[in-house]
């Protein structure tokens, strides 16, 4: 969510010692938190500027990645409640929270519990009993921030955000155990679940409506920021930048970690996606955003490299122009396709130079072993990723034993790309409604024949 959060200013106070927030969230950043904090804020109560006014939170401390629920409904003191054994360092995947709290208990363990995952997790402390949370009391309520002075905002991705008032569920009310593949997965339509006066059920599905409360209550709330609709969903995970990758040390990664930022000092940084791949046809596309201002000098290169090699021998601010190694392949921004320290493939006649606000596609055929980059629309090289074994316009034969993934490199501070793995959109500017053949992605281009845009769903079948 970066700097976009939701707001509700409760009108009149529910049930502050039984309530359950169930949500999914992704991190999107060496750094859970966006603000000034460096914590991320999933969910918090406050009556705004701090001090000794009523807050509280239910977050995850950015310095030691472990989770707490915190109450100061007085404003005169906090209690906080702690997951000391759990951290939440994979950017790759989507974790599912629940916080069931119910301080009418008279066993302790039993008035605030926290799965994740669907697992109970162990707290170091417990609310006395019947004590009043101040959650669910008439102050303004924040998904995704800290409405606080120093407002620490959630980056990473969230859905099916839950919240009770008076009802206290466990992790089972929202999800279950995938019978085939064992993975803890959203209950999309969970049944028996009461909401109460200030509860509300936010999917983020409905593009025009993007904070639509399908709860049944529907209760009106107030966005800052630009909420963006993203297809990347905890029944179907898709690729970013792998952010936390030793390679990429001094990027400040934005936009759902599928855009490189900022980078300094300058030196090469390089850095995979999150999923690797050794079969089948694979597709995705990128935006150059910016560049440091010279077409002579590749500073630029995109393209995919050996997920085995990259993550084993990268170190963080190593001079690696990884493009120039065995073990990738990157598109250059001057002067074509490099690999093994050269230029392999072509001139600008076969690959044209690219510069800011043109769009590249990336077709890789794990079945056939070819790979073609195309520019604005039209593949390089006459290519033509459908011809299989023939593999016109392929750029070369890439190795058949190695675990592939999409990777950028860049130099300078101003050397910025965003990517699309089928999420719908680069940065600023939505990408298209282009799908691939199983109807998964969001494209700017048309999906080449056989082709598919990365993701766990058709990596199950084709990968």
């Amino acid at each position: 969510m970066a700097n976009t959060y939701i707001t509700r200013t409760v009108s009149s106070a529910g049930n502050q010692k039984t309530w359950t927030l169930s949500l999914w969230f992704k991190r999107t950043s060496s750094t859970l938190g966006g603000g000034a904090g460096g914590d991320a804020y999933l969910f918090s109560y406050s009556s705004d500027g701090g001090g000794n006014n009523p807050r509280g939170a239910i977050n995850i401390w950015d310095d030691n990645q472990t989770f707490r629920v915190q109450f100061n409904p007085t404003g005169s003191s906090w209690t906080s409640h702690i997951v000391s054994d759990r951290k939440f360092r994979d950017v790759s995947a989507w974790y599912h929270i629940v916080v069931k709290c119910d301080t009418t208990q008279a066993t302790d363990s039993n008035r605030l519990k926290v799965y994740i995952n669907g697992v109970n997790q162990t707290l170091d402390s417990y609310p006395a009993q019947n004590f009043d949370t101040g959650f669910n009391s008439a102050i303004k309520h924040t998904i995704g921030r800290y409405e606080d002075a120093d407002s620490s905002h959630l980056d990473g991705l969230l859905t099916h955000v839950h919240w009770t008032d008076g009802y206290a569920y466990d992790a089972s009310s929202f999800g279950e155990t995938d019978s085939v593949s064992g993975i803890w997965k959203p209950k999309t339509a969970p049944s028996g679940v009461n909401y109460g006066t200030n509860g509300f059920f936010l999917k983020f599905e409905n593009s025009g409506n993007l904070d639509l409360d399908s709860s049944g209550n529907n209760l009106t709330f107030t966005t800052g920021g630009t909420l963006t609709q993203n297809v990347d969903t905890p029944s179907n995970n898709f690729p970013t930048l792998n952010s936390i990758h030793p390679g990429g040390g001094s990027l400040a990664f934005g936009n759902g970690n599928l855009y490189n930022g900022v980078q300094s000092p300058n030196y090469w940084q390089s850095v995979p996606a999150t999923l690797g791949l050794q079969n089948g046809k694979w597709y995705w596309e990128l935006k150059d955003e910016s560049d440091w201002g010279s077409t002579s000098d590749s500073t630029r290169r995109y393209g995919i490299c050996d997920y085995d090699s990259i993550v084993n021998t990268l170190g963080s601010g190593a001079d690696v122009r990884f493009s120039g190694d065995t073990s990738a392949y990157a598109y250059m921004n001057a002067s074509g396709v490099r690999h093994n320290g050269s230029t392999i493939s072509g001139t600008t006649s076969t690959h044209p130079t690219f510069q800011e606000g043109d769009f590249l596609m990336v077709a890789m055929d794990l079945d056939n072993n070819k790979l073609y980059f195309g520019k604005n629309g039209t593949w390089n090289d006459s290519g033509n990723p459908a011809s299989g074994a023939s593999g016109t316009g392929s750029v070369a034969d890439i190795s058949a034993t190695a675990t592939w993934s999409p990777y950028i490199e860049t130099k300078y501070g101003s050397d910025n790309v965003s990517l699309n793995f089928g999420q719908g959109y680069f940065r600023t500017a939505v990408a298209g409604t282009n799908a691939d053949a199983n109807g998964h992605g969001k494209f700017k281009y048309s999906v080449p024949s056989g082709y598919y845009s990365i993701n766990t769903k058709n990596i199950k079948e084709f990968g």
